[in-house]
């Protein structure tokens, strides 16, 4: 039976069977400088194979330096996660042949790494799911092969070694995960941490962040574990999700027939939707790890660590239960604002302009029109908002000086020039009209322009009167108090008010 029987229909599999998914993501650390050189890591853009040295070219007699930086982010990565770090670690050989591994082999850490035995916990649709962490351990990362046309025509491989010799952590789960969306969500909080503390940006558009899944399956009610199974090229969380999902069924569908997986590592074609075939997996044993000569100990002094563990800023665990806890916000506010820094940062400053102003206002002005203008903006656009000046907005619309839909306005031309909002509502005449005598004249044009929707008012159709409130703020420039709007419209059409509609 070969290994690329057609999966079921979706979702059929946990029925049968009890999956197990580890995890094991590679990312590249925010440093000036690569793992072991002192070649610069801002290649993005620059021509190929200008930011490369004798160290990480790998040419002879070359000898590597250890990047203090790189280190110090693994081991603040380790103490977000809980993480324990030996008092001395060991850099150790890793040997296999590839085009894009100058040296036939790469430094890496084996038995004794930075960071060991922590834990990242996750929300999911079924609550929170804790994922214990094996290690989080610091390499090199490898060149780029470039698959490109030759001059005749013929296909050929070039290599670039600009990023040959980056600083890459690499981070292992237990085999915890059950599910896809497990794997999506632990995926997501992992770059959320990440970015948080500075160790990395961690885009996966960029290459910055690789997620791969080892995933195997087990009939229900045995404890020994399947043929592992390794998904790469999973490029966005939503491939990670799709791509386990796809392999759990697939591997179903095979163990169904009578069929006997392979343990190899399979690729994710997002287009087909459906992982391929791509080598044999190797066990460590084909690594034939041992340590490496050019490299002495690395011992982490206990000063050094604490050190790195209280500068460490406030997590997204811990910041989301804060806004629940002591603000009072949804689950929902708090896991939006939070992962966004620059949503989460606006929060934090506005609230600290104005501590009058109630938190769930101005949540939901930051994660409702401030995101809305920064998507608008496109991919890596910010909407530049002065948090004072939202502090101010919001005062002016608790205070029922201007309408909501006018300071809508009137946030989106801040952005858009920088001018105050004071100057903004003054210029614009934005003044929200509270008086229901001088509403009167205009609730009675648009009962009178609208019978239609009188008569639906009047039959009891509750969507009739949100209709009739919304030409009101139209005649109005959106400056009627929609509260006072609505009441008016009431009294008219039940016969209370003067001037009612036959």
């Amino acid at each position: 039976m070969g290994t690329d029987v057609a999966p079921r229909r979706a979702s059929t599999a946990l029925e049968r069977y009890g999956v197990v998914i580890g995890m094991e993501v590679h990312c590249q650390l925010k440093t000036a400088s690569k793992m072991f050189c002192g070649c610069s890591t801002a290649y993005d853009g620059a021509p190929p194979n200008s930011h490369t040295c004798p160290v990480c070219l790998g040419l002879p007699g070359a000898l590597p330096v250890i990047n203090r930086r790189a280190v110090e982010l693994v081991l603040a990565a380790g103490a977000a996660m809980g993480a324990r770090t030996p008092d001395h670690t060991r850099w150790d050989r890793k040997n296999y042949f590839y085009p894009d591994l100058p040296k036939g082999y790469q430094i890496s850490q084996y038995d004794l790494p930075l960071a060991a035995a922590g834990a990242l916990t996750i929300d999911t649709s079924d609550g929170p799911f804790t994922i214990g962490i094996t290690r989080a351990h610091l390499e090199e990362d490898t060149a780029k092969l470039v698959h490109a046309a030759g001059n005749g025509g013929e296909r050929v491989s070039l290599v670039d070694f600009n990023r040959s010799g980056v600083p890459l952590m690499e981070i292992v789960t237990e085999p915890d995960l059950r599910t896809a969306e497990q794997a999506r969500r632990y995926a997501e909080e992992l770059q959320l941490l990440l970015r948080t503390i500075g160790a990395s940006e961690a885009d996966m558009d960029r290459g910055q962040m690789r997620v791969e899944a080892n995933v195997s399956l087990r009939p229900h009610g045995t404890e020994a574990f399947g043929t592992k199974v390794e998904v790469k090229n999973m490029n966005s969380f939503r491939a990670v999700e799709r791509a386990i999902a796809f392999e759990i069924e697939r591997q179903a569908a095979i163990l169904d027939a009578g069929g006997v997986l392979a343990q190899e590592t399979r690729g994710w074609s997002d287009e087909r939707g459906e992982t391929y075939r791509m080598r044999s997996k190797e066990t460590s044993d084909d690594y034939r790890y041992f340590p490496e000569p050019d490299l002495p100990p690395l011992r982490v002094d206990a000063a050094w660590l604490a050190g790195i563990q209280a500068g460490l800023p406030e997590l997204p665990a811990a910041r989301r239960a804060r806004y629940r806890e002591d603000l009072e916000l949804s689950a929902y506010d708090a896991a939006v604002l939070v992962s966004n820094a620059d949503a989460s940062r606006l929060f934090e400053a506005t609230r600290a302009a104005d501590r009058s102003l109630d938190a769930k206002a101005v949540a939901n002005w930051v994660t409702g029109e401030y995101l809305r203008l920064q998507n608008a903006g496109g991919a890596g656009e910010r909407a530049d908002v002065a948090p004072a000046e939202l502090a101010a907005l919001i005062r002016l619309v608790a205070d029922g000086a201007i309408s909501r839909a006018n300071a809508k306005e009137v946030l989106e031309a801040h952005v858009t020039t920088g001018e105050a909002v004071a100057s903004i509502v003054a210029a614009r005449g934005f003044r929200q009209i509270s008086d229901a005598g001088a509403l009167a004249s205009v609730v009675d044009e648009v009962i009178a322009a609208n019978p239609a929707a009188v008569a639906d008012v009047r039959a009891g159709k509750p969507q009739a009167i949100g209709f009739l409130v919304g030409q009101v703020m139209k005649r109005t420039r959106g400056q009627a108090n929609a509260a006072i709007v609505q009441a008016a419209l009431r009294d008219r059409l039940e016969g209370r008010g003067a001037g009612e509609a036959g």
